[in-house]
């Protein structure tokens, strides 16, 4: 027992010197991470750049004068006083110019400087002014390329042009390949440098196809008559469209004989839509055109006065401007002109300017310098070029006949369309082969094609076909910035356009989420959600103003939707009295989806009065100034609410999640309120049948199993699917399987960097307040404790004199509650008098000055 007790009693000591060296090991990491380190990081690594630049350049007028000195010794060299060098910046300049140019990569060195200069400038702002890992790839090759391709073609020159690492690798290259050999190579790598660093777009004129009939060795063959033995692969070019009207041109080839049955495998391909050659400016701001000037009477004498200056003009057109004729001062006569009387009351009543001469109202005109972001910040991820193996549909085509042959099924046509992830072959069975025996063969298929996720569609939605989709061997991703410049992107008179992926057949899938009008997406971890709501929001970003839009961020990972706070200012809607506008507290959850039911019954409210039945018309009837901002009318932007897990909402707060939820899904189409909600858990219990109903546009990424299938979209499939942004969509009552559009997490941060930097509102749009009843039933009225609107709220109903809480809850944009709350502490001071039923309350104070000296003594 002695034993044990010594050898537990042993560590202590030690443990308890370890403390001190923690203490270090914390505060130094402090001291890294300190935002003041950093900077001057950034200050030194910018300093170091600057000097090195300086050194280089004045190394290029020097190095003859000080080379023989610094050939004798670095320490020498640096430490000895006596020496005097023609360097700009002494002794370590020249030495280390020295050791760069002459012992390194030469001219090149001027690629280390810009790296410093990066490094520093990223640090020094705290802000990614410039791509870290980007820059420093390009400098690492530009370095040891330049730096060769110097010395080589400068050849026996004096002067260090490559330096001593460039000369020896020029050296080698030469031995090794010759001179020739080695002027080509580099030749080849400065273009391949040249086009990896710049990409450069190469405009070939298209030369226009000819319909030729090759045969099977390759020679062209002038009749059209002679037959063509063994199977035929019929490709069909590109479709042009020109005018509503279509042009095929068509290559038939024969392939080499195979022992498959003679059916011509017929390739179906589309073009992708053409970009738009600029990058065009999405919303340009309207032009206002200026009012009409009034002619002068040629019977009147004209005498000139001072004019106002007229309402500012948004055009590049100057007007000319005419000089009357000089005339003594004692016989001008001053004119004042009186600013004009707007009067927005029915029908224009009353005295001044009537409804129709008033320009339009423009909401965008709030930030009126906002940019769009550029199409320059999304990168182009892989070739937009769909890889055609004949090879491989040729193998896949014969399998298929094989397989339906062991069966007994015989078949008319086979064609393929190739897409982007997906191959569909489409064939047109014999006469009385029932469909159900082909679509039990998916197993059997798959297993002769040795391919995952094989989907038999029988039949094909208005085709006569039977679709069989395999995956390809070579996939393409599709890029997000190839969707956002297509014409049907550019040009599109949707509400809220967003470019999803695209179709087997190479089509964009741009569709109008405020025809959807929610989106309910499903599908297990890692399969593409996440992807796919960013290319939602970002598709949305680069087509709508922030006074056209809100967003409403529920991320109950915490992680997800944080990128998007930088545009708070700009896009964001939360709460009032909320610190951060992307909302990850399930209590604030339950808030803000009451907060947008009471946003939504106001707004109703609005569209009651201005006799109009959805927000298009309603806004479309407030830009013309039909109706009146006094009256609490005002322009509605749209509200599409955002929610990333809401398997997550459902477990905690259940009930109080799903009510507010339903009611949004069943009613907030009308007002521009719209529900995206995904999901990584498709069952029942999240997935509920009320749910269901109000949210027709459904997406399906890849599932575990066919019941979880069914759970989303009402019918198998979605567990067929091979992953990495594969989806089916149900939309408009079709099932479209589509190839999710790729943006990448460093694309979606220079977006909303370059969104949020510009100017924006003075805070986030702020939706209703919301207080639940629970905390307000359990405080006591108070007089002492009153409401922090008291104030505010009594002013609004002694100047309207009407005690009404529905006004309270329209002009302050309260909830019911706590308006109820006020209109009961206003009772109970004094303001007014008692509930009436349905009547407004009798208002007891009468005038603005009665009540202030009632607010002054209590």
């Amino acid at each position: 027992m002695a034993n044990k007790t010594k050898s537990r009693k042993k560590p202590l000591p030690e443990a308890v010197d370890l403390r001190p060296e923690k203490e270090e090991k914390v505060a130094m990491q402090s001291l890294v991470k300190d935002e003041r380190t950093i900077k001057i990081t950034g200050a030194v690594l910018l300093l170091l750049a600057i000097f090195l630049f300086l050194a280089f350049t004045s190394y290029l007028f020097t190095w003859q004068e000080d080379q023989d000195k610094v050939f004798k010794g670095g320490s020498h060299f640096l430490f000895a006083e006596d020496l005097k060098v023609a360097n700009l910046l002494g002794r370590l300049g020249a030495w280390t110019s020295h050791f760069f140019f002459y012992k390194g990569f030469g001219l090149a060195s001027y690629f280390i400087c810009t790296l410093f200069f990066v490094l520093g400038a990223n640090l020094l702002f705290g802000k990614k002014i410039f791509r870290v890992s980007r820059n420093i790839r390009y400098v690492l090759v530009g370095l040891i390329y330049f730096s060769v391709a110097l010395a080589f073609f400068a050849g026996s020159s004096v002067f260090p042009w490559g330096g001593a690492v460039g000369t020896m690798i020029s050296d080698w290259m030469t031995s090794f390949l010759g001179t020739i050999g080695t002027a080509a190579i580099l030749m080849v790598a400065g273009l391949a440098y040249f086009i990896w660093r710049f990409n450069p777009v190469f405009n070939v004129p298209k030369i226009p196809s000819i319909p030729v009939r090759k045969s099977a060795v390759g020679k062209e063959e002038e009749t059209e008559e002679e037959e063509m033995s063994g199977p035929m692969l019929i490709i069909e070019e590109p479709v042009e469209k020109k005018n509503g009207l279509k042009k095929e041109g068509r290559v038939v080839a024969t392939p080499p004989a195979i022992s498959a049955e003679d059916f011509p495998l017929e390739l179906i391909e589309k073009e992708p839509e053409t970009e738009a050659e600029t990058l065009v400016e999405l919303k340009p701001l309207p032009v206002h055109e200026p009012l009409p000037e009034p002619e002068q009477e040629q019977d009147e004498k004209v005498r000139p006065y001072i004019e106002m200056p007229s309402p500012p003009v948004f055009k590049n057109e100057e007007k000319p401007v005419y000089i009357a004729p000089a005339i003594p001062a004692s016989d001008l006569e001053l004119e004042i002109k009186t600013a004009p009387v707007i009067d927005l009351e029915e029908e224009g009543g009353g005295t001044g300017l009537k409804v129709e001469e008033l320009p339009p109202y423009e909401p965008t005109l709030d930030l009126r310098d906002y940019k769009y972001p550029p199409l320059d910040l999304l990168e182009t991820h892989g070739s937009e070029k769909i890889v055609q193996d004949t090879t491989e549909l040729e193998t896949h085509k014969n399998q298929i006949i094989s397989t339906l042959k062991n069966y007994d099924i015989n078949i008319q046509k086979i064609s393929a369309t190739v897409g982007p992830t997906v191959t569909l072959y489409e064939i047109v069975p014999a006469a009385g082969v029932r469909i159900s025996r082909i679509k039990n063969l998916e197993d059997d298929i798959a297993l002769s094609l040795a391919a995952l996720g094989i989907r038999i569609i029988a039949p094909i939605p208005g085709k006569g076909t039977i679709g069989i989709e395999v995956p390809n061997v070579k996939k393409t991703v599709v890029s997000m910035k190839t969707l956002l410049n297509s014409d049907k992107f550019l040009n599109n008179n949707f509400s809220l356009p967003i470019a999803i992926g695209k179709r087997i057949d190479n089509e964009n899938f741009i569709v109008d989420l405020a025809s959807m009008p929610h989106l309910l997406m499903a599908g297990a971890t890692g399969q593409g959600k996440s992807v796919g709501l960013n290319a939602i929001l970002v598709s949305l970003l680069y087509k709508k103003h922030p006074s056209q839009l809100k967003f409403v961020l529920v991320d109950p990972k915490k992680v997800e939707l944080s990128l998007y706070r930088t545009i708070e200012r700009h896009f964001l809607a939360k709460l009032p009295g909320e610190e951060e506008a992307i909302i990850t507290d399930t209590k604030k959850v339950i808030n803000t989806l009451n907060a947008l039911c009471i946003e939504m019954d106001n707004r109703y409210d609005l569209l009651k009065e201005a006799g109009t039945r959805n927000i298009r018309e309603y806004n479309e009837k407030f830009v013309k100034r039909k109706l009146n901002p006094q009256k609490g009318h005002q322009f509605l932007p749209f509200i599409v609410l955002v929610i990333d897990e809401f398997a997550d909402l459902i477990m905690t707060a259940g009930k109080e999640v799903e009510m507010p939820i339903a009611r949004l899904a069943q009613l907030a189409r009308a007002v521009g309120i719209h529900l995206i909600i995904a999901t990584q858990r498709p069952s029942v219990n999240i997935i509920t049948g009320t749910i269901k109903a109000n949210f027709p546009a459904r997406i399906a990424f890849k599932v575990s199993s066919k019941i979880d299938s069914r759970t989303i979209l009402d019918a198998g499939g979605a567990e067929q699917l091979i992953g990495k942004g594969d989806m089916l969509i149900s939309y408009n009552g079709e099932l479209t399987r589509l190839q999710c559009a790729f943006v990448d997490t460093p694309e979606v941060e220079e977006v909303t960097e370059f969104i949020g930097e510009q100017r924006g509102y003075p805070q986030a749009f702020l939706l209703p307040e919301y207080v639940d009843e629970k905390d307000m039933d359990n405080r006591e009225l108070d007089l002492g404790d009153r409401d922090p609107l008291f104030e505010e709220a009594a002013r609004l109903i002694v100047s309207n004199q009407v005690g009404s809480t529905s006004l309270l809850q329209r002009r302050m944009k309260l909830g019911y509650n706590r308006a109820g709350r006020l209109m009961d502490q206003l009772e109970a001071a004094g303001v007014v008098g008692p509930n009436l039923g349905s009547k407004a309350r009798e208002v007891i104070i009468k005038t603005d000055a009665e009540l202030e000296e009632f607010l002054s003594g209590i």
